[in-house]
C-alpha cells in the first residue's frame, strides 16, 4: 500500500482534490530542525574530543550510549601516540668518536636533527654546555644530540672556538653555532641553548609559559647565589674581626 504521507505526484494530485489532508510542513520544519542541531552536536563533541586524553576518553564511552565517535578518536589518539613514541626514541647526550660521525650524524639526520657538541673537557664553558644539552635530550627526545671531544673530530680545532655546536637535518648541516658568547657564555642557561637550536627548528621553540617559568627559575637561582655570597662575606668579615 502507498504511503499516504510520501511525497509523490500522485499524492499531491489527491491533496490538490481534497482526498488527502495537507502535508504537515510543521513536522517536515521540525525534523529538519532536529536534522540540523543533531549534525551541529557532533560536529561541537568531535571538536571537544580532539583534546582529551585517552583516560578522558574512556569515562566519556562509559557516560555515552553511542560510543561509536569515541572509539574512533581513541584509535586516532592511540595512532598518534604511537607515531610520537616512534621518533622519542633517544634522551641522551652520546659520546661519539670520528668512525661514528658519518653514520651516527650525517646519515642519521635524513630522519631527525641531530646536535653535536665539540668541546674540550678542561674549558668550563664546555661542561655547562654538556649539562644544559643532557637537560634538553631528555625534553625531546626525538632529537638526537651528541658530542665529541674537538679535535679529534677535527684536527687542531682551536679550543676558542668550543663550544661549538653543529645542527645537522635532512643529510646536511644546518647551523654551526661557535663559541660560548653565542649562548651568553658562562651565563648560558637551557632557554638560551634551545632558544639557538629552535632558530633552526632543531627543537621547539619556548611558548610564553616556559618562557615565565624560565624567568622564575633564574630568579631563584641569582637569590641562591646572592644569599651564599652574603653569607661568605659575612663569615669572612668575623674571621677578619678575630685578628684585632
Amino acid at each position: 500500500m502507498d504511503d499516504p504521507n510520501a511525497d509523490t505526484e500522485w499524492n499531491d494530485i489527491l491533496r490538490a482534490r481534497g482526498i488527502l489532508p495537507p502535508k504537515d510542513e510543521k513536522r517536515d520544519d521540525e525534523i529538519e530542525d532536529w536534522y540540523v542541531e543533531t549534525v551541529k552536536a557532533k560536529e561541537e563533541a568531535q571538536k571537544s574530543l580532539d583534546n582529551k586524553t585517552l583516560d578522558e576518553l574512556d569515562e566519556l564511552e562509559d557516560e555515552l550510549d553511542d560510543d561509536r565517535i569515541i572509539q574512533e578518536y581513541r584509535q586516532k589518539r592511540m595512532q598518534e601516540m604511537q607515531q610520537v613514541a616512534s621518533k622519542e626514541k633517544y634522551g641522551e647526550v652520546t659520546q661519539i668518536s670520528k668512525p661514528d660521525f658519518v653514520k651516527e650524524v650525517t646519515e642519521a639526520s635524513k630522519e631527525c636533527f641531530v646536535v653535536v657538541h665539540l668541546y674540550q673537557d678542561a674549558i668550563p664553558a664546555c661542561k655547562l654546555m654538556n649539562q644544559h644539552l643532557a637537560t634538553l635530550a631528555r625534553e625531546f627526545k626525538a632529537t638526537k644530540f651528541l658530542k665529541i671531544v674537538a679535535d679529534q673530530c677535527i684536527p687542531n680545532y682551536p679550543d676558542r672556538n668550543v663550544p661549538t655546536l653543529l645542527v645537522y637535518g635532512e643529510g646536511d648541516i644546518k647551523a654551526n653555532i661557535v663559541g660560548a658568547i653565542a649562548f651568553g657564555g658562562m651565563n648560558m642557561t637551557v632557554s638560551s641553548v634551545r632558544a639557538q637550536l629552535a632558530n633552526v627548528g632543531a627543537v621547539p621553540p619556548e611558548d610564553d609559559g616556559e618562557k615565565e617559568k624560565s624567568k622564575k627559575k633564574k630568579s631563584i637561582y641569582s637569590s641562591a647565589a646572592t644569599a651564599a655570597l652574603s653569607s661568605d662575606d659575612e663569615e669572612e668579615s668575623d674571621d677578619d674581626r678575630g685578628y684585632y
